[in-house]
């Protein structure tokens, strides 16, 4: 079995990979911001907490430069593969370069810095980028362009302004920018191979870690306010973004691609896709599954959130990453179905 650190624990996509590897009897230490989160986890998890296969570490800011130093100074023997997740994915901040940027370049480059400082057994880094350091704004209504994993977001720091969502991609991107450029630097002396993930909005359901519908992550929020009836009279536009992966299909990625599972993924990108999707979809689905909540889902004919023509909108190709994780996707009408059933049980035990 594989000892393994999984930054973010608390996260949307860490808590389905925590889930997978503890499934698997590897050996996790998992890091979180606070006691709060911590006591989630190892309450989840009492048995693994107890014989020693789960350990669960607070670090309060990943903004530090040496955030993850005390980390691996304590648990780094025999680490042999580390999950970055933590990353901020929201749009409710003041501050972009504070609350984004910091957080993700910062995160990113002081873990792959400590672990060449006090984990030379690490052989693999799996870091979770996302769609956002792939796509160009600039280009999603061109059916002519092809977004795959050769594919760079050409957003700087300069742009972080602009909007919200431009400044979560430049976060995304810049990041995995630096993560790449820290390995090739041979001043830096890493002994360990990188591999990205880089999912487009990512639906799922939820596990243990969620207390309210409030606290849902920034992806499913969509699919509560459906169902809490706030899609009723119109249905919200998609977004730039019309494709899709499912949670448990991108831990999967990290976990086959960061145990070495599956073979030709080191120094790859990896552009892990579903398929198409839109808000009109959703709603339809919803509608089908869930005939209890009639009342507060928009009726057939309802317009709004279609997905554009083919004419209007990129294409997408990652017939690479489905060939090397060898992963059958998950379909958007199961993917909705589970989550909606998670989110149920989330508001009962609430």
């Amino acid at each position: 079995m594989t000892k393994v650190l999984l930054t973010g624990g608390s996260g949307f996509i860490a808590a389905h990979i925590l889930d997978q590897l503890l499934s698997a009897s590897h050996t996790v230490i998992t890091t979180v911001r606070s006691q709060s989160k911590a006591d989630a986890i190892t309450s989840a998890y009492p048995s693994q907490t107890t014989s020693g296969y789960l350990t669960v570490a607070i670090v309060p800011d990943i903004a530090q430069p040496n955030a993850f130093d005390s980390v691996l100074q304590t648990h780094g023997s025999g680490l042999e593969v580390v999950l970055h997740t933590a990353s901020p994915f929201h749009f409710k901040f003041n501050d972009p370069k504070k609350e984004l940027i910091d957080p993700a370049l910062i995160g990113t480059t002081s873990i792959l810095s400590a672990i060449t400082k006090f984990a030379p057994s690490v052989r693999r880094v799996v870091v979770t980028s996302s769609f956002a350091a792939i796509i160009n704004e600039a280009h999603v209504s061109d059916p002519s362009t092809v977004f795959s994993e050769k594919s760079w977001n050409p957003v700087t720091i300069d742009d972080i302004h602009r909007n919200p969502a431009t400044a979560y991609r430049a976060s995304k991107t810049l990041a995995e920018k630096a993560a790449w450029e820290f390995v090739q630097n041979k001043e830096n002396d890493a002994k360990f191979d990188l591999v990205t993930i880089n999912p487009p909005m990512v639906f799922g359901p939820v596990v243990h870690h969620l207390a309210t519908l409030e606290a849902i992550n920034t992806s499913n929020e969509r699919i509560v306010d459906a169902i809490k009836g706030k899609w009723k009279g119109e249905i919200p536009p998609t977004g730039q973004a019309y494709i899709w992966v499912d949670v448990r299909d991108v831990a999967t990625a990290h976990v086959r691609a960061g145990l070495g599972l599956v073979e030709g993924v080191a120094g790859k990108r990896l552009f892990v896709v579903s398929g198409w999707f839109s808000n009109a979809q959703i709603a339809e689905v919803l509608r089908k599954n869930f005939p209890e909540d009639k009342e507060k889902l928009p009726e057939e004919g309802v317009k709004g959130g279609e997905l554009p023509e083919e004419d209007k909108r990129f294409g997408y190709d990652n017939s690479e990453t489905t060939r090397l994780l060898g992963i059958e996707w998950i379909g958007l009408e199961r993917s909705i179905v589970d989550t909606v059933r998670s989110l149920k049980r989330v508001e009962v035990s609430a």
